[in-house]
């Protein structure tokens, strides 16, 4: 077949003035903007840690050219590399490889920058909260840009919220209780004192929000801009529905920023209550040579990245405000770019040959966005879609071939899921301790129905954060109640809670599923005071009644005076994590495996702080390579992180158990291992890259509905929820393998589903994606991530 060319436009083709986005533009081999789709520039690179380092060298390229200008940086998880990076830069510049990546990228300074007479802008912060606390916005600023970089603090505006006046010089604790703002008081009569108080502070706050907003104008406005975005694609706090003409406010902020603040912040149900104060998008657009950049990473941030290039200005998409500066642009990963349709289409016309995942995923958005089913699809329906249209040109096979071939792949994918699996040996294994039960639960269901099947579910890191002190209060109180009955006194005298009593843990979650058989609460609680005490027993090596009693109390007051979102002290991260063991226990109770059927092997890196740790070979690996040795797996599962962005827990637990099947394959010689990769509400499949598709009914539904909030206490309030759902996680999930059943219906018909001979698929209502690999596979996958992450 005659291939097609890719034509060339005639329009003057836009570069970078900058020498780093011109270096690493060309390494990109993209284009700077694909006028008329993309409305900002673009710079793309292969990874997180990639990004940081782009945006750093830029940064320094920036403050050489302006050092005495005004500076905005952001706060998080996302800017980790970049501040790495700076700081490297900074503190090594006259060795010979920062010499020498300087040079490379084009920067060209006799000595090294001063940052003595940078202005520094903060660019938002949570209210109220104590500027204090290591989850505010103030202390994280103060912590790496200040402490790590020497930025001059003379120079900065920074939201104290501490040095905010009050009203009658009344503490902010006392002002608003219980952390609520009511703005309803900026124009309704305050009905009380307190509320008197109140309406006056919010006063104050406007009158201060509108000072910050004059002092920065007064410096000529922000120079050097950077931020992250939001899944609504908020950038600082202005949220979906800002107005672009916007300044410093104080300002409530919409759900998926709360769920996105929930880890900063302790739980979903302090960040429905705290406002914010934010620069505004005028704020950032005011100076209008700023250099103004946007940074995303990740398929997960794919969505809202094309929303916030693709379409013209609107409040519906904060970012787009930034199109009328000259020097905005977008700094992505290849994951955060996937779906910006120009780029997309360059890089299937690079493949050579195309390769089926493409054409696949290419041919069934064809269809989705039809609503044809793939033996409808027509040459005319591929000549509308640019990629479709090249796939169609630059391929051996006919449209009818093309589609039949895909159909058949679907069907012999569904099969796969359904076909009888024994005989194995799995290692079921899960970054978090929900992981493998919101990915898959449905398919173990099956999998575990014939004794010829040997299971073992491992969780690799502790989990503890996501464990609320609200929680954990609740239990305590509940374990002391017990205690002051006396009802667990026999116990103790007989050992029962001695850490070395596995019986007395299997019997720990016997009662606990007896309490959900009878419906019974205390039968419950009562198995949660026995864990919890056995709990405490060990994490403090403590054996007498009386000073466990003092212990509990120590522990209730803890968590009573702890602010949400703080980090925890090492004990108390164990307590926690343990907790998420039992809850894990008891889910795989219901299908009848003891407690010697899960392990929990809490690997170091996994800390609780912002920037966390990389696997090391003998704290993180070997755990796993013993596991390994002790199981003797033939099916391995593993949380598949799409693109292996740095800080990401389930990518590190992925190297390490890479890093652990090349040792014991080294060891044992044994290289027929198969691994299942799995996501679950974080990231997930396209149809395209599963090769196992599993039916869903409404009564797996049902079963994981039950079994996730019976058996995991501490997440039914889903205080860690997504953005993308206000529920427990349990009710995503099922809304993800929804769509994804939709999508196969669209592809093979209803009456493929409705008139179907296998009783399976006529009762599913759901799919969930896998994707086997062999080791080989699975290592090349690894590796490629490892690469580009180093």
């Amino acid at each position: 077949m005659a291939k097609v060319k890719i034509k060339k436009t005639s329009e003057k083709v836009l570069k970078p003035k900058s020498k780093v986005e011109q270096y690493y533009l060309d390494l990109s081999g993209k284009e700077f903007i694909y006028k008329p789709t993309e409305k900002i520039p673009i710079i793309q690179v292969d990874s997180f840690p990639e990004l940081g380092k782009l945006t750093a060298l830029r940064f320094i390229e920036w403050i050489i050219e302006n050092p005495d200008g005004v500076i905005s940086l952001p706060t998080g998880k996302t800017p980790e590399h970049f501040i790495k990076w700076v700081e490297k830069i900074l503190k090594e510049w006259n060795t010979k490889s920062i010499q020498k990546l300087l040079g490379e990228v084009g920067i060209k300074s006799d000595k090294k920058p001063s940052l003595e007479n940078l202005k520094f802008v903060q660019i938002d912060e949570f209210y109220p909260i104590d500027s204090g606390q290591h989850n505010s916005f103030y202390y994280y600023i103060q912590n790496f840009y200040f402490r790590l970089w020497g930025l001059n603090p003379k120079n900065a505006m920074l939201m104290n919220i501490n040095e905010i006046p009050t009203a009658e010089n009344v503490p902010l604790k006392e002002i608003f209780p219980e952390q609520k703002v009511d703005l309803s008081l900026r124009t309704r009569w305050a009905s009380s004192r307190l509320e008197r108080l109140q309406k006056e502070t919010i006063e104050i706050v406007d009158e201060y929000c509108s000072n910050y907003e004059r002092k920065i104008r007064e410096m000529g406005g922000i120079g050097f801009f950077l931020g992250g975005i939001g899944p609504d694609g908020h950038i600082g706090f202005n949220v979906q529905g800002s107005d672009h003409f916007s300044t410093t406010r104080l300002i409530q902020t919409n759900y998926e920023t709360q769920a996105a603040a929930a880890t900063d912040l302790g739980g979903i149900e302090v960040a429905r209550n705290r406002l914010v104060i934010t620069i505004g998008l005028e704020t950032i657009t005011y100076n209008k040579d700023a250099t103004a950049i946007i940074i995303a990473a990740g398929e997960a941030k794919a969505n809202i990245v094309r929303d916030s290039i693709q379409n013209s200005p609107s409040i519906k998409y904060p970012a787009t405000a930034l199109q009328k500066l000259l020097n905005a642009r977008f700094y992505l990963t290849h994951g955060a770019a996937l779906r910006l349709s120009e780029r997309r289409f360059v890089d299937v016309t690079k493949e050579n040959p195309l390769t089926q995942q493409s054409i696949e995923r290419a041919v069934i958005n064809l269809v989705v966005d039809k609503h044809k089913k793939l033996t409808q699809l027509t040459k005319d329906d591929y000549k509308e879609n640019k990629i479709t249209n090249f796939i169609l040109h630059n391929h051996d096979k006919n449209v009818e071939e093309i589609n039949s071939e895909i159909e058949q792949n679907i069907i012999s994918r569904l099969d796969k899921g359904m076909q009888l699996v024994e005989n194995e040996v799995f290692l079921h294994t899960a970054p978090h301790h929900d992981d493998i039960e919101l990915a898959y639960q449905p398919y173990v269901t099956h999998l575990v129905r014939t004794p010829k099947n040997k299971h073992h579910f491992t969780y690799l890191t502790s989990g503890f954060t996501a464990v609320t002190n609200s929680f954990m209060l609740e239990l305590m109180q509940n374990l002391m109640s017990f205690l002051n009955s006396g009802t667990f006194t026999k116990k103790f005298n007989e050992n029962y809670f001695n850490r070395a009593n596995i019986d007395g843990k299997n019997r720990d979650v016997m009662q606990y599923l007896d309490g959900v058989a009878a419906h019974s609460r205390t039968l419950q609680n009562e198995a949660l005071a026995r864990r919890l005490l056995r709990n405490i027993m060990e994490v403090y090596e403590e054996e007498s009644l009386i000073y466990l009693k003092d212990r509990v109390n120590e522990l209730i007051n803890y968590f009573k005076t702890q602010y949400p979102g703080k980090k925890d002290i090492a004990h108390v991260q164990k307590l926690k994590g343990m907790q998420r063991e039992f809850e894990s226990e008891i889910f795989w109770g219901y299908y009848g495996f003891s407690v010697e059927d899960v392990s929990h092997l809490r690997l170091g890196f996994y800390q609780g702080d912002i920037f966390t740790e990389l696997p090391e070979i003998d704290r993180d690996v070997y755990p796993i390579l013993e596991l390994l040795k002790k199981v003797k797996p033939t099916i391995v599962t593993v949380a598949f992180d799409p693109e292996g962005s740095g800080p990401d827990t389930h990518y590190k637990v992925m190297q390490a158990v890479s890093e652990a099947l090349q040792l014991y394959e080294k060891e044992t010689g044994n290289s027929n291992i198969k691994v299942w990769g799995y996501r679950n509400v974080w990231y997930r499949f396209h149809p395209a890259e599963a090769n196992i598709y599993v039916p869903v009914s409404l009564n797996s539904f049902a079963m994981l509905e039950n079994q996730f909030i019976k058996s995991f206490s501490s997440q039914k309030g889903a205080s860690f929820p997504s953005w993308e759902y206000d529920g427990p996680f349990n009710r995503l999930v099922q809304k993800i393998q929804v769509e994804q059943y939709n999508t196969l219906r669209e592809c093979l018909g209803k009456d493929f589903f409705l008139k179907n001979n296998h009783p399976r698929l006529r009762a599913a209502k759901g799919i969930l994606f896998l994707r086997e690999l062999s080791l080989d596979e699975f290592y090349k996958h690894t590796r490629e991530l490892k690469k580009v992450t180093e």
